[in-house]
């Protein structure tokens, strides 16, 4: 999918002087907000940014913010089945 920005020459000028590549920027923080929505997971950032592996994909995420969904009834559920499976 090819998806065209545009950007009024008084703020382009702006992110061009802070940011060297405003396109890829653009999309690291689309992938970012989809992360954060659930609209992608993390492997499917890895795979949009062409991240080499899952530890660059983590970085990026945590990086700009984009933290694992993980309760603490997550961390309870995973505690009880680490302790079941350790009799």
């Amino acid at each position: 999918m090819n998806v065209a920005l545009e950007i009024p020459e008084t703020v382009s000028e702006s992110l061009r002087s802070g940011w060297k590549d405003v396109p890829r920027r653009a999309l690291e923080a689309i992938a970012a907000e989809a992360c954060r929505s659930g609209a992608l997971t993390a492997h499917q950032v890895g795979q949009l940014l062409g991240h080499k592996s899952r530890w660059e994909t983590e970085e990026f995420l945590k990086r700009v913010g984009a933290w694992l969904a993980y309760t603490e009834a997550d961390l309870e559920r995973d505690l009880a089945a680490l302790r079941a499976a350790r009799g």
